[in-house]
Parts: C-alpha cells; structure tokens; sequence
C-alpha cells in the first residue's frame, strides 16, 4: 500500500485575517513496508500533515493518493480507506475508555460489524504484537495499568483494525526510559515482522537512529530534506537550522573526531560507534 503527497498545502482559517499556512507544497510518497520518520520543531507542520494521510484533514490544494487513489475524491470510499491506515495520536491512552483492556481493543473491529469469532482473533492478535499477557491484561480495567502498558493498549486498539499503514505521532512523549524502550522494541518487532508500513512523528533524534529507513524533516510547512538517516544525519547545518540535534551518538563521534581519534564522519548509531573504537583499541593494544 503506497502513500503519495502531491504539493500539498494547508491552510488555517483560510479566507480570514488569521489565514495561517500550516504546510506549503509538501511533495512525497511512501512505498509499502518502508519505515518513514518525520521530524522537524514544533509547529513545523508533522502533525497537520499526518492527519492528511487518513483523512482527517482535507487539503487546501494538492492531492493525498492511498494506492494511487485520490483520497478526497468525491467517488473515493474515505471510510474504506481510513480503515487501512492506522493514526495513533499523541498520548492515545486519553483515549481509552471501556471498561477492560479486551472490550477497549475491540472496540474498532466491533464498529465493523466482524463476527465475535474475527473480533476475539484480533483481539488476541493486537495484544501479542503491543507484547500483553491476554489472560492477565485482558479482563482488567486500562485505567489499572501503567503508562507505558496503557498506550500499548491505545495501540492495540488500532492494530486490532488490521491497517496497511500505521501512523504514530510522538508514540513515545511522556514515558520514562523503559517505556519508551518499550514501545520502540515493539514497533521494531511489528515492522520487520509483519512489515507492516509505520510513519513515526519524534522529536527524538535517538529514536530516529535506532528504527527509521529514511526521514522526512519539516520546517515551517515545507518539507526540506528527505533521504536515509546517515545522509540527513550528516547535514549538521541544515538540521540546526531547522531546530533539531543530531543523535547522540553522532555527537559523540564529532566530538572524539575534533580530538583526533580518526573515526568515520558519518556514525550515528551507538553499536557502529562502538564497534569503531573497539578496532581502533585493539589495533593500538597490537590485538
């Protein structure tokens, strides 16, 4: 399932004095099993660009293609389309709502009208990919749970809907470190497992590293860069431009290299640095 931006632009208020241009001619497109970041500081325009991507928004010119299908088409089945394209906003566990963590994740397949026998397998099947003990998790009341356990439940519930694609905006915002190591292990099992499709919003240059194939980053509406991590990552100007620091890993790398330690310019993962500096001792060690 392919995803086409065609010179979209949003505006806020349009026709009014307090006209605002949230995205200008943003252009790109996702090919099915590809995991995309979007990055870029706040209020350059990630959010009001993935609430395009299942119809949420419409456009205020330009053109959203789901399968090279216009999404905003009027002959377009949108309700159809929603259905395969997953959005997680920020903290989905405001969402939750039901009075077990089952009846809450079945909570979309019900919506569709599957017979019990369907709704129960997606249930089962939503609460091993977010890594929830069914029999324990299942019957209890969310609001009973942690954080991190919570928003893996508000995940489910989407997982349980089956998308093609799924969208997270800042899946990780607000949890401690195990949390968010959770839900980040999860999303890396789902992908290379199901291989499902996954655009994730972050301000997390570190969570980019680790799990994105490629990034989009944002500035003021416009879309300014897009291209694997290791060549974005490298282009330290422009991402100080646009707000955003290089991973931390990276920095690292920059500052040993401005000490001497001839390592590569462009590491920006932690195992690949370390891998480096471990050649570079047993050489000097005569290992």
């Amino acid at each position: 399932m392919s995803i086409e931006v065609r010179h979209l632009t949003h505006c806020y208020s349009e026709g009014s004095a307090l006209r605002t241009v949230a995205l200008e001619d943003v252009s790109f497109r996702v090919e099915s099993g590809e995991f995309v970041g979007i990055v870029g500081h706040t209020g350059s325009g990630k959010s009001t660009l993935v609430q395009h991507l299942n119809g949420l928004l419409k456009p205020t010119s330009g053109q959203i293609l789901v399968d090279d299908v216009d999404l905003n088409a009027e002959k377009t089945d949108r309700r159809a389309l929603r259905q395969r394209i997953g959005l997680v906003f920020q903290y989905p566990e405001y969402q939750l709502f039901e009075e077990t963590v089952e009846k809450d994740i079945a909570f979309g397949p019900r919506n569709q009208k599957l017979p019990q026998e369907e709704i129960d397998r997606r249930v089962a099947y939503a609460m091993e990919c977010v890594h929830l003990d069914q029999k324990e998790i299942g019957p209890r009341s969310p609001f009973e749970l942690s954080g991190g356990q919570m928003r893996r439940v508000a995940i489910a519930g989407v997982l349980a809907m089956k998308p093609s694609v799924l969208i997270l905006d800042e899946p990780t915002a607000g949890l401690d470190p195990m949390g968010r190591d959770s839900i980040l292990s999860m999303l890396e099992e789902l992908h290379s497992r199901d291989r499902i499709t996954i655009l994730m919003v972050s301000h997390s240059m570190d969570d980019m590293a680790r799990l994105v194939s490629r990034m989009l980053v944002f500035a003021e509406g416009r879309l300014i860069a897009d291209g694997t991590p290791r060549e974005i990552f490298a282009k330290e100007r422009m991402l100080t431009s646009a707000g955003l620091a290089r991973p931390e890993a990276a920095q690292l790398c920059c500052r040993l290299r401005d000490a001497g330690v001839p390592l590569p310019a462009d590491l920006y993962r932690p195992e690949e640095l370390k891998q480096h500096l471990l050649r570079l001792w047993k050489e000097g060690a005569g290992c």
